[in-house]
């Protein structure tokens, strides 16, 4: 709308599109909740009051607040394609995301990014990206890309590119490694995202001074205290896997709220279903006691701020008119959305489609060089083995020493104890890596599970009792072009089809909680143990969480960042 056009029609000199009357505004700049009628005109808005309307809708004393952001989150680990996520969160009030395409990124590179990119074009939802910043995470597995700061240059003028993802190298950062420190630069003038669980001290210090601006990886209130005394933004995370929203609100008071804002990282199509977005965290946290205008500024105004999303994040002339009319303040319960004054949804639907622009095609990822992945056996050394201990509820792992069970020679799956073989196979480029290690508290009594999802480069993970079905179970996921699977006596019982990178479906979110509660139901028949057995198989390759993980290229130590042998030295 050109300059003199938005004036006028803000003085009421010609009619406005649309006016949503008799609403309690929340204002989450003046801190108030206040009557107010809001003018809409060409997706802003245009004033507060009585004004000449094409379309007049009356709230009736409905809430009207801002559309919620998720400030961080990987849209990939939703397992649904854009368009299906939208379609599923936008009813729940949710009109903006910040997006880090890490996880794509790891497989696919700048292919992945574009692909993100372009299918969230045309959406009811807002899809920004931070850059990712750490492709590959770590040295010590083999991923499908590597993006340096060179790549970095050809998308930081993207006009939704934001900054820089969370830096994950802390340790890059504080040595001065010169390509973390290129990667910064790129940035230098934007907004770049912190993870640095546990970090203190000086090293805090010379992290923020790095121009790191937030972190969502706190688990502590008293770490929580300290980052954000030196300045930092503090994502108090409620997800799937991480919830921290609990520890982290007796932080939040009147004089430091404006720098606390709420994320996701991640949630899974069963919590989406059952709980809710980001308009679920805002009502927990209510019904914890914070301030319902806090709690809704934390998921608006104080991300917007954050990010420099200029006319998002509040009502107020001039703003792009993303609204939610919101029908009760504990129960958080949305009854409307509109996008840039459009309505998109209404009594927890979408009334618009999803469609996006038709995406690039992607590439296939799953490149498997058999030939060299045909034997998983483990030969006898006549020692202890080291054991990757799973700890239920947690990716953290526990490092324990065994006594294996040897049968004609070879180190083999004792059910007994509940020891049994992992492996890691290599997806991308055909190398061949692969290695196999034993692994305690899946609780397998025969068969394998399998997943291509296996932060964070994403090879393919299994864990069974047998070689046999190990492989069987490794060769299905690469015949369903990557997702998850069980397989017993050599047959797929279950399985769950990723095409998207191995890491995202094409079918609706119903079809997709099906097939993950067949896998999981599948797995339990065989004798799993563990609530979430895919959730935990697939961070059992991440190698910056302590104490032993396992990668296409050997057993990890993460608590002295090497690889050691599956043998006692």
């Amino acid at each position: 709308m050109e300059l003199a056009k938005r004036i006028d029609v803000a003085m009421g000199r010609q009619p406005v599109d649309l006016l949503l009357k008799n609403g309690q505004l929340i204002n989450v700049f003046s801190g108030s909740i206040h009557p107010a009628s809001v003018a809409i005109h060409e997706g802003r808005i245009a004033g507060f009051g009585d004004y000449d309307a094409v379309e007049v809708v009356d709230l009736k004393r409905r809430f009207i607040a801002p559309g919620f952001i998720d400030g961080h989150l990987h849209l990939e680990s939703s397992m649904l394609a854009i368009p299906e996520f939208a379609k599923n969160v936008v009813p729940l009030g949710t009109t903006t995301v910040v997006a880090d395409p890490h996880e794509i990124a790891n497989v696919l590179g700048l292919i992945g990014i574009r692909y993100i990119l372009e299918s969230s074009e045309g959406l009811p939802l807002r899809v920004f990206i931070m850059f990712p910043s750490c492709v590959p995470a770590t040295p010590f597995e083999t991923s499908g890309a590597e993006l340096t700061h060179r790549e970095m240059e050809l998308y930081k003028d993207h006009e939704r590119v934001l900054g820089l993802a969370e830096m994950m190298n802390y340790p890059g950062v504080l040595f001065t490694e010169p390509e973390v420190l290129a990667k910064i630069m790129v940035f230098r003038d934007r907004v770049k995202d912190g993870h640095a669980p546990n970090l203190t001290g000086k090293e805090l210090c010379a992290y923020i001074a790095a121009g790191i601006g937030s972190d969502h990886e706190c688990t502590r209130l008293e770490e929580a205290r300290e980052k954000l005394q030196m300045g930092m933004h503090i994502m108090i995370r409620e997800g799937s896997a991480a919830q921290n929203l609990d520890t982290l609100l007796p932080l939040v008071n009147e004089y430091n709220s404006r720098n606390c804002f709420f994320v996701t990282d991640d949630l899974d199509p069963h919590d989406i279903l059952a709980k809710g977005h980001i308009n679920s965290i805002v009502k927990s946290a209510v019904n914890k006691g914070l301030d319902p205008l806090r709690a809704i500024q934390m998921a608006t105004i104080n991300t917007a701020s954050y990010f420099g999303l200029k006319g998002l994040g509040a009502i107020l002339p001039g703003y792009t008119a993303d609204i939610l009319v919101i029908d009760d303040l504990k129960d958080m319960r949305v009854s409307a959305v509109y996008n840039a004054g459009r309505l998109v949804a209404e009594q927890g639907k979408l009334i618009v489609s999803s469609q996006a622009v038709t995406p690039i095609e992607l590439p296939g990822s799953m490149n498997v060089y058999w030939q060299k992945v045909s034997d998983l056996s483990i030969k006898d050394q006549g020692k202890k083995v080291n054991v990757i201990q799973v700890v239920p509820g947690q990716i953290l792992t526990k490092r324990v020493l065994e006594q294996p069970l040897v049968v004609d020679g070879l180190v083999v799956a004792d059910t007994a104890r509940d020891i049994l073989k992992i492996a890691v196979i290599e997806r991308h480029r055909g190398t061949g890596n692969f290695s196999v290690g034993l692994i305690r508290g899946f609780g397998l009594k025969r068969g394998a599970i399998v997943c291509t999802v296996a932060h964070d480069s994403h090879n393919i993970i299994v864990v069974g009792v047998n070689d046999g079905d190990m492989l069987a179970a490794a060769q299905a996921v690469v015949q369903m072009k990557g997702g998850m699977a069980v397989v017993d006596e050599g047959l797929v019982i279950a399985g769950l089809p990723l095409p998207i990178a191995g890491l995202m479906s094409d079918r609706s979110i119903g079809e997709v909680q099906d097939g993950l509660e067949q896998v999981v139901e599948a797995a339990r028949k065989l004798g799993c143990t563990l609530d979430h057995p895919f959730a935990t198989l697939s961070f059992m390759a991440l190698t910056p969480i302590p104490e032993l993980k396992l990668t296409d290229q050997g057993l990890f130590d993460s608590v002295n960042f090497t690889f050691i042998s599956l043998f006692q030295e």
